[in-house]
């Protein structure tokens, strides 16, 4: 008995919504539609479409938390700087 390739292509839907509520919101989002698009497609046998649909999803994962960490990362260094820039902590 051969395993179905179903079992092998990752929706990616958990990822997408922790990156959605955690790093960058309209990335995320993004990540969300194409994970949500596996199961359906894997559903209606089209298992190239389901490879794509979660290979778009793991993309826009790492561009949602790419994003929300250089975001975060920038915010970071612009409060030092105004702290910096005020004379300290005194």
């Amino acid at each position: 008995m051969t395993s179905s390739p179903n079992q092998n292509v990752p929706n990616y839907l958990v990822p997408a919504i922790l990156t959605t509520i955690c790093c960058c919101v309209p990335f995320g989002i993004v990540a969300i539609v194409y994970a949500s698009q596996v199961n359906g497609k894997l559903a209606a046998g089209d298992y190239s479409g389901a490879l794509e649909a979660s290979s778009k999803a793991k993309l826009w994962c790492w561009l949602s938390f790419g994003t929300g960490l250089v975001v975060s990362l920038v915010v970071i260094l612009i409060q030092v700087l105004a702290v910096v820039g005020t004379g300290g902590f005194d």
